[in-house]
């Protein structure tokens, strides 16, 4: 069946859902819903918190309704009867007054059950066959957290059953990778409820795999002339009036004090980019000192909305791999190069690389009030970024009205493994907070000039990149990355000296991530549970390998290495560690 067929069918399944729901629930008010990639929802207001086991009762109401064979007929209505036929349904009736005048308003009816819908539709409801209703959630109208809280319903529907039977299948899979769930169960990272939404906090393992990322970024990044800064958490709403985001970005900022009471109102910031500039306008710059490429481990703070938070995807505090290059505009494509350059690297070392697809977000010019600047320097900026996008043969697709509000921008998107869309690292070019800031250079034919900004992330966000690296391998880290890299396990009690020269010895090659477990558990059992931690090592020690100087090896990917001499088995792992192997 073709993807729009498949939606359509969908579709169909989202009115059949809402038909089940009028006839078990029937003061409950309709909202929309729609077909998405992987199946469907719809959003219902009604008091009632549904359980699974109310969707269970649901699917058995779709299930009469398909065996009913209702035809799916299409009618249309002007305006005025359109309005009387919705008039005890408000989210309709908001929808359709919406509509321009001249609009042809359709309707989709089936046996008892009428909707407002554009289709289409299948023709009868015993097409919809093999569907499940997956989960219920809340959801704000129009995904606006000053609207009411409704119900969603999710769903998905297939052509047959083999089908669906081979998407649930996926599911549970993606379910068992999921890193809200693998996460907490590996003890990387855990939320408090009286600490609040979006603010993880990072367990000895997780911090541990955020270190060992942020000292490769910040290691690579000096390699290829970043210079380090460390700026403050918050400013006064001075700068940000400077910077626009106080006007643009306002909302999604955590504002400290009352500028109707309190003298000096600060927020704490949602990105880097006005502390930064500080460097360079530290003193009078000229063409010498461009490219000026400036980096930050930053702790950011954006105030997202409630329903939005997920684990470690989307959060209120993270910290993001930033940083800032100011150049001369004859510098910009291959400085942009560079910084793209430096994220593929990473995205491939940590083998992402082949997950990430591109998106040119631009701006949406019916939409000016979301943007500073002029139409004449939006054209200008995006112009320059589609010749160096088009320059460097990168594969894309254009997002309409996804730009930053100063600026267009590459942002390099990921699905997590539900299908969820998120921008993983983004490069931007900025060709106006330099002259907001007064961001000048003496050119060498003495005339001042405003430089280019490129704002850009390495791996962006530590968190969100830690979420995605914990679904692309199931928790079992490469060795490099693994917060545990080897466990040593004495057979008995009079084994444990050689075990700590062993570690002893490890250590003085640098590795370091190692635990002993000298429980008083059998072998087996301890071995069992350094699987289920996903430890990438577990090195056993018995009476021959004290007498031969080695190690019984176990490994994670390959199982029962065998005895190996303890120096072969450091240059082993040193050379997986060294090289980032995966």
């Amino acid at each position: 069946m073709e993807m729009n067929e498949l939606q359509t069918l969908r579709h169909s399944a989202s009115h059949v859902l809402a038909q089940a729901v009028k006839r078990l629930y029937p003061d409950t008010k309709l909202a929309i819903g729609p077909a998405i990639d992987t199946g469907f929802y719809y959003d219902f207001d009604t008091e009632h918190t549904f359980t699974r086991e109310d969707l269970d009762a649901l699917e058995a109401e779709m299930k009469k309704i398909a065996k009913e064979n209702l035809k799916i007929e299409r009618f249309e209505l002007s305006r005025k009867e359109a309005l009387e036929l919705m008039k005890d349904e408000p989210y309709k009736v908001e929808l359709i007054n919406e509509l321009p005048e001249d609009s042809v308003i359709s309707f989709y009816k089936q046996g008892e059950f009428t909707d407002l819908c554009a289709g289409p539709h299948v023709n009868y409801t015993s097409k919809v066959k093999a569907y499940k209703l997956l989960s219920a959630t809340g959801a704000y109208w129009r995904g606006d957290e000053k609207n009411k809280m409704l119900q969603r319903i999710y769903g998905t529907a297939f052509t047959n059953k083999d089908e669906l039977a081979e998407h649930l299948e996926k599911l549970e899979e993606a379910k068992k990778r999921d890193h809200n769930k693998l996460g907490r169960e590996l003890e990387l990272f855990t939320t408090v409820d009286y600490i609040g939404q979006g603010l993880p906090i990072m367990l000895p393992k997780g911090a541990r795999i955020i270190q060992t990322l942020q000292r490769w970024v910040e290691d690579e990044e000096e390699k290829r002339g970043w210079q380090l800064t460390k700026t403050p958490f918050m400013a006064k709403s001075d700068l940000y009036k400077i910077s626009g985001h106080w006007d643009h970005y306002q909302d999604s900022m955590f504002i400290l004090g009352d500028e109707n009471k309190d003298k000096e109102v600060f927020a704490l910031r949602p990105m880097t980019c006005p502390f930064q500039y500080q460097t360079f306008l530290n003193r009078g710059r000229s063409y010498r000192d461009l490219p000026m490429r400036l980096n930050e481990t930053s702790t950011l703070f954006r105030n997202e909305a409630s329903g939005e938070m997920h684990g470690l995807i989307r959060v209120r505090q993270f910290t993001i791999s930033e940083g800032h290059l100011i150049c001369m505009p004859e510098q910009l494509e291959e400085e942009f190069k560079g910084c793209l350059e430096l994220t593929n690297y990473m995205l491939d070392i940590l083998g992402l690389k082949e997950d990430v697809y591109y998106r040119f977000s631009q701006w949406d010019p019916k939409d000016r009030e979301k943007y500073i600047g002029t139409e004449e320097q939006w054209a200008e900026a995006q112009g320059v970024m589609k010749t160096i996008l088009d320059d460097l043969n990168i594969d894309y697709y254009v997002g309409i009205g996804e730009a930053a509000f100063y600026g267009p921008k590459l942002d390099i998107q990921i699905k997590n493994v539900h299908g969820k869309e998120d921008t993983l690292i983004t490069i931007q070019v900025d060709q106006m907070l330099a002259e907001k800031f007064g961001m000048e250079y003496v050119d060498k034919d003495g005339t001042k000039k405003n430089p280019y900004i490129i704002h850009r992330t390495s791996i962006g966000c530590y968190e969100r990149t830690l979420a995605l690296l914990i679904e692309k391998y199931a928790g079992a880290f490469p060795t490099w990355l693994a917060p545990v890299q080897i466990k040593l396990m004495p057979i008995a009690d009079r084994h444990l000296d050689y075990v700590y020269e062993v570690k002893k010895e490890l250590e003085k090659n640098g590795i370091v991530r190692i635990e002993v477990d000298d429980r008083s558990e059998k072998l087996g059992y301890k071995l069992r549970e350094a699987q289920l931690e996903k430890v990438p090592y577990m090195l056993v020690i018995g009476d021959k390998d004290i007498e031969n100087n080695t190690v019984s090896v176990r490994s994670r990917k390959e199982g029962d290495k065998g005895a190996m001499a303890l120096d072969e088995f450091i240059a082993v792992i040193k050379d997986e560690i060294d090289t980032k192997k995966r």
